[in-house]
């Protein structure tokens, strides 16, 4: 996996869920307190999320085979994807379960009632902890762009998986550390079974946020339009190239893009002038954009005709 996979944020969630949820089934087998079972529930989900992640990242550097001759990095979208169903399943959905259950039978915590305040204390500064690596994994790679913008930008699943799991789980950690609170004070295991709903609500929120941007990714997204522009100036730079009759670009994995192009050549030059400035044009495109692995140029002689024709449909390409 890259460096931009974010593998230490990874790790980092992974060891911090693990001794949480631990932490969490005790003290619900102590407690009976939904909160902390929905909770326990939820930490299962993120440390299976985050092996999921580890092994789409590690099953994405497979080399390319004659069936799947661009390689297999859309592995990690796979799994990423794979990520937001179980958050929906098994953190949302279960949590939701467990709250109706709770609203039902309304019984307070009886014993061990300094239990859960202390684990929950405990878990927010776990994920404390976690969340900030991610933030720290994140800032490198996020430039100025803000916060949403690279959740929806970024085309390494891993960190806003990260970011947004990470998110959750402390806002999950808050809701359960109310419902748990105000049952202490007041008896009534109502607000217990409210913690447990909020819990249920957000993952489900988190989830549904996840499946769409990875289903994104999934069908396939172009570089963004300030790198198509450092392409597009790179393939101009030369002497050998009068302009792009028009060029796609498509993300084959995180770290692997795709550059097709119809560029005009002058119509006066030879085979091997026209093969040289090819061959130029690719090296400045894989200049600007290191991640530009496979790029495809088919030189033209441009014709405004043919141009326009091609603009108007995607599936046709233009003849000159």
């Amino acid at each position: 996996m890259s460096a931009g996979g974010g593998t230490k944020a990874i790790v980092a969630a992974l060891g911090a869920n693990l001794g949480i949820a631990a932490t969490k089934f005790i003290a619900w087998a102590l407690t009976g307190s939904s909160s902390m079972l929905a909770e326990a529930i939820h930490s299962v989900a993120d440390s299976g999320n985050q092996a999921l992640l580890l092994l789409g990242g590690k099953r994405s550097t497979r080399k390319a085979t004659p069936q799947h001759p661009f390689g297999y990095g859309r592995e990690r979208y796979v799994y990423a994807f794979i990520v937001s169903i179980v958050l929906f399943s098994v953190g949302g959905l279960f949590a939701l379960y467990e709250a109706y259950h709770k609203l039902h039978d309304r019984h307070g915590i009886e014993s061990w009632q300094w239990v859960p305040i202390t684990v929950l204390l405990i878990a927010i500064g776990l994920e404390s902890f976690s969340f900030r690596t991610a933030i720290q994994e994140s800032n490198l790679i996020r430039g100025k762009a803000s916060w949403v913008s690279f959740v929806r930008r970024a085309k390494a699943p891993e960190l806003p998986v990260v970011l947004l799991e990470d998110a959750g789980a402390l806002l999950g950690l808050v809701f359960a550390l109310f419902g748990v609170t105000l049952t202490l004070i007041t008896g009534d295991g109502l607000w217990d079974g409210i913690g447990t709903a909020g819990i249920g609500f957000l993952l489900v929120a988190i989830a549904i946020v996840l499946a769409i941007e990875t289903k994104s990714l999934l069908l396939g997204e172009g570089a963004n339009p300030e790198d198509v522009t450092r392409i597009e100036q790179a393939v101009l730079a030369g002497s050998g190239v009068e302009r792009i009759i028009h060029m796609k670009t498509l993300y084959l994995g995180p770290d692997e893009l795709l550059v097709a192009a119809k560029i005009a050549v002058p119509p006066t030059e030879n085979a091997a002038e026209v093969a040289q400035h090819i061959d130029e044009c690719e090296a400045r495109i894989r200049e600007a954009m290191p991640v530009a692995r496979v790029i495809y140029l088919e030189p033209d002689i441009y014709h405004p005709e043919a141009a326009a024709s091609s603009s108007e449909s995607a599936a046709e390409p233009a003849t000159a």
